[in-house]
């Protein structure tokens, strides 16, 4: 028996003709199930799902230089920029062209 300096004990084994360790018969498989719930399942796919977010990153500064350029072009604020704005800002709040205010 050996004890190495940060390792586990390690057990002599019988060395057979060629200098090899000698193997024993193969062991048999226990027979083993395992079960995992639905709610295990859920948990993990939330648990995948926080870790994909949490990796993605907070600001896209290409998008935001992109948008300043437009708003630093004079051009870019024009009449029809404003009432695609005003649509859509309508289309939000009074969904399907109803009366009643969506807040």
């Amino acid at each position: 028996m050996t004890i190495g300096r940060t390792g586990p004990i390690e057990q002599a084994r019988p060395l057979n003709e060629g200098g090899r360790v000698a193997v024993a018969g193969k062991a048999a498989k226990p027979d083993v199930t395992v079960s995992i719930s639905n709610e295990a399942f859920k948990k993990a796919d939330w648990l995948n799902a926080i870790e994909l977010v949490s990796a993605a990153p907070d600001v896209r500064g290409d998008r935001i230089s992109e948008l300043k350029a437009k708003i630093d072009d004079p051009a870019y604020i024009n009449e029809t920029l404003l009432n695609g704005t005003v649509d859509k800002i309508i289309e939000v709040l009074w969904p399907n062209g109803g009366d009643k205010l969506k807040l």
